[in-house]
């Protein structure tokens, strides 16, 4: 197991696995009064938290599924990237793709955060590269 050295400047507990199996831990809304977002805006929601990651780790901000089909709010970005060279605020690039106006309070559970190992690649660049059988068949090439 990971660990992860985390200041939380919000009066919210930690983020935290909500089952075994979860690969993500939900992370909260830290607001001075609710945030209301209109149909199609967007907005950063501060969390009040502040990780460090070892190098070769990220952490994976993305939407909350339930709130996605429920009311339409998801991450700007859908998969937001922690690099393990940052330090400040956590802040959630949210948007309301409803038809409604929905209004995020502080504690509210906004989006999960996945930590994941990566690795940086050397880049080489060629004139051709290798064929394989699916070649450059792209969107829908494979079937349905």
């Amino acid at each position: 197991m990971t660990v992860i050295k985390i200041v939380n400047q919000s009066d919210n507990p930690l983020p935290k696995y909500k089952s075994v199996g979860a690969a993500g831990m939900d992370i909260m809304a830290y607001l001075n009064e609710p945030v209301t977002l209109k149909p199609l805006e967007r907005t950063l929601i501060p969390t009040g938290i502040f990780i460090e990651l070892k190098e070769g780790y990220e952490a994976q901000l993305r939407p909350r599924s339930g709130m996605s089909i429920k009311h339409g709010i998801s991450l700007v970005n859908a998969v937001g990237t922690i690099d393990s060279d940052y330090r400040g605020e956590i802040k959630i690039p949210t948007i309301n793709l409803s038809n409604e106006a929905y209004s995020i309070k502080s504690g509210d559970r906004i989006a999960q955060m996945i930590i994941a190992k990566y690795e940086q690649a050397e880049l080489i660049e060629v004139d051709i590269l290798e064929d394989t059988q699916r070649g450059s068949g792209g969107f829908g090439s494979t079937g349905i």
